[in-house]
């Protein structure tokens, strides 16, 4: 009989074709992307796959039981050494963080200024620096705009050149960030979130974190934010940090051999990332903790998030960007300390527009993002880049709030207003009107260009712009709200307010504060960490409380209309095998529902007398599989994954193909045989490996992968092999009735 038939012939005598059984297993996502080149040794895993974690501590605890047993003084050194490499790469990656987001923050501010204008003693000066020491609402005469500098009179030609200008750096700008993407670095465009935390959770991608995908992330994420496409650079922070992590983590040969060891340097990373981009340390620990799920390894780990947070914030307010002593551009503290009962109506009233306008943010970024995989778009990617930065620089320049980086936005309609600041009109109590329709126009426009913007081909993040358009919203609710007590001051409703109307008593700033949390809860589904963000980029303390339900109720809102955020969405499309930690309840399903057949699998048959090693390596070569269970007639022998068993069985070829001497092999201990005779592969069967009832309820089972990081969980009855189940059959649980799920990842051609 041929190996081919031997391998897939059951005991019943039916033999399953190739194409039969694939149609039944999971393939490894290896096909999906190329090992990395940049990894200097090769690494455990395939690019694609998932590490499995039981191995991984077990070897960690193997590791530091080796180091615990040297004596001596080297022994002493090697343990102070490992003990200390964590903390040295989590400290230097905070540092290196800080300094990382100050310099972009200091690069996107001059070059989204450079698009108006430029200082006329320093060309290198944005417009802030440029206008230091001139009082706010005077003119500033350094900063000259490129018609002043060119010495044009004429109005008409004036509004020509400025437009012209700042819409040519917009797809200059963009257009580079695209190109240095697609050239240098495919893993840099996007947000990177959703690939961290599919890593996080075991998934090996090794090239998402390679030199060149640092440079450029931070590069182009520079000029995208700057080309004034309606994208952030929070999320992207995110990634460069843990890129950071990575290269520093590769002096230590403890980070190079275990997978769960590297992923707990890469949480604290995320955490830095986070701080570093909201200004946010606290916000950035429970980011962790909520939205990476990263912190139910242990105590240890959070607390290493905690100090290199803090690290990573005293970083970038050390080298102060700004030029303000604050963490971040929007930091203000507001006028009034007090709010009203009242004010929850309006209030809420933003909570259910954020929840609303979230979802239908995530629905159309979703279709979008499916229409340009499945479109020329994917063919065309920077001509897709270069048109829409033309068409939001066209549009952002005749609306006086999107022609400024949304940052300065942001930062202006969170500021009440007082004698000083007037932004664009917005304290003129005569132009209320103008500019709600301009403040609502500019959200809804917003909106439209972030969902067609974030999944372009360059770096994006999307806290940012669904700050931006909450804000708008909130701002020209407030506006509405103040209009209404000016109008009607002695109305039952504002009773609460002061007598004297020269005394303020609503603040549209803070509506603002509470539409941009809205609107974020509508589109991440994040609460604790998102109500820490907020407050602590606001410094408003005293209405946490506001916060709180503005988020909770966008949230319930946002969750009647599915309860997935944007960043499980784009799992979902990408196909990670990513568990999210909520909580599943089957209909009385058990695990036989959800089991892929005995009969169904392709298994390794061992009948005692062995097959050839060549016959082996040419079915590890055929099939590409995570693992394949072991039989020996009925009964199970256990389970073995693909790349330990080629790690072995490749070796043992060359050994074969130099002495001309093909030998065989088996998985069962058998008395009598020697070396020579028959190669014993029975230590590469997995040491733990559960094995479950069909019966099992299907809740339970689910709950052991999320619980217990399994890869998989073979299904057996009076020891005979019934069925397996693996992670990516549990994540198709949870995506299930997400219409797009897998539509973005290459082996769903």
């Amino acid at each position: 009989m041929s190996h081919r038939g031997w391998w897939f012939k059951r005991e019943d005598g039916h033999t399953h074709s190739l194409e039969e059984a694939e149609e039944f297993e999971l393939l490894d996502d290896v096909l999906q992307y190329p090992s990395s080149r940049s990894m200097d040794k090769r690494p455990a895993y395939e690019e694609g796959t998932t590490i499995d974690w039981l191995r991984e501590e077990a070897a960690e605890r193997e590791r530091k039981r080796v180091l615990r047993s040297r004596r001596g003084f080297r022994g002493l050194v090697a343990l102070v050494l490992d003990s200390t490499s964590m903390w040295l790469v989590i400290i230097l990656t905070g540092i290196g963080i800080g300094i990382a987001g100050a310099w972009l923050d200091i690069l996107v501010q001059w070059l989204g200024d450079l698009r108006e204008g430029r200082c006329s003693h320093g060309f290198f000066y944005n417009q802030v620096t440029c206008c230091v020491g001139v009082n706010q609402g005077e003119i500033c005469a350094e900063w000259e705009t490129w018609s002043e500098f060119l010495h044009v009179k004429t109005i008409f030609v004036q509004s020509l050149l400025q437009s012209t200008v700042y819409t040519a750096l917009a797809i200059i700008f963009a257009g580079s960030s695209a190109i240095l993407v697609k050239s240098y670095a495919p893993y840099a465009f996007h947000t990177g979130i959703p690939e961290i935390k599919a890593i996080l959770n075991g998934y090996v991608l090794d090239a998402f974190f390679s030199p060149w995908t640092l440079l450029i992330k931070a590069l182009g994420l520079a000029l995208a934010v700057a080309s004034g496409l309606s994208l952030g650079k929070e999320g992207p922070l995110v990634h460069v940090s843990c890129c950071l992590a990575y290269l520093l983590s590769r002096i230590f040969k403890q980070f190079h051999n275990n997978e769960a060891q590297k992923r707990k340097m890469l949480i604290a990373a995320a955490v830095a990332g986070v701080s570093v981009a909201f200004g946010s340390p606290l916000g950035g620990v429970l980011f962790g903790l909520e939205e990476l799920d990263t912190f139910s390894n242990g105590s240890d780990v959070m607390w290493r998030g905690f100090v290199v947070s803090v690290i990573a914030a005293m970083s970038l307010q050390y080298i102060d960007p700004f030029g303000t002593g604050k963490l971040v551009l929007f930091e203000v503290t507001q006028v009034t300390t007090v709010w009203r009962a009242f004010e929850l109506i309006p209030w809420l009233f933003l909570a259910v527009i954020g929840g609303l306008l979230g979802s239908l943010l995530i629905k159309l970024n979703a279709a979008i993002a499916v229409y340009r995989h499945n479109s020329i778009l994917r063919q065309w990617p920077l001509l897709e880049v270069v048109g829409i930065s033309a068409i939001t620089a066209a549009v952002s320049y005749l609306v006086v709030f999107l022609r400024v980086q949304s940052s300065e936005l942001v930062a202006n309609l969170f500021l009440d207003c007082d004698a000083s600041t007037d932004y664009h009109g917005l304290c003129n109590p005569t132009a209320i009107s103008a500019n709600v329709f301009l403040l609502i126009l500019t959200a809804l426009i917003k909106v439209a260009l972030t969902s067609w913007t974030f999944g372009m081909m360059v770096p994006a993040g999307i806290f940012l712009p669904t700050i931006a358009i909450g804000a708008c919203l909130g701002r020209a609710v407030g506006l509405i709200t103040q209009g209404l007590h000016r109008a009607y001051p002695t109305a039952w409703i504002f009773s609460s307010c002061p007598p004297d109307p020269t005394m303020r008593c609503i603040s549209p700033g803070f509506y603002a504060v509470i539409g941009a949390s809205a609107m974020l809860g509508g589109v991440t589904r994040m609460t604790i960490s998102l109500v820490v963000i907020v407050f602590e980029l606001t410094g408003a303390l005293s209405h946490v409380l506001p916060i709180m339900i503005s988020v909770m109720v966008s949230k319930w809102v946002g969750d009647a209309f599915g309860k997935e955020g944007i960043y499980s969405i784009w799992i979902a499309m990408r196909q990670y095998p990513w568990l999210p930690s909520v909580e599943f309840r089957d209909q009385g399903q058990t695990a036989a529902d959800l089991m892929k057949p005995a009969d169904h699998l392709v298994v390794i048959h061992d009948d005692g007398d062995g097959c050839t090693l060549l016959e082996l390596g040419e079915f590890l070569e055929t099939h590409k599989f995570h693992g394949f269970p072991v039989v020996y007639g009925d009964q199970l022998v256990g389970y073995v994954t693909r790349d330990r068993l080629r790690a072995a069985v490749e070796p043992l070829l060359a050994e074969d193909k130099s002495s001309g001497a093909p030998r065989r092999c088996t998985f069962l201990v058998l008395p009598g045989a020697s070396d020579s005779e028959l190669v014993n592969l029975s230590t590469m069967l997995e040491e733990a490996v559960l094995q479950l009832r069909k019966e099992m309820p299907l809740e339970l089972v689910v709950s052991m992968f999320q619980k217990l990081n399994l890869r998989q969980v073979l299904l057996s009855q009076g020891g005979q092999l019934t069925g397996l189940i693996t992670k990516t059959d549990i994540v198709g649980l949870f995506t299930a009735e997400f219409p797009y799920t897998a539509a973005l990842s290459e082996s769903h051609q």
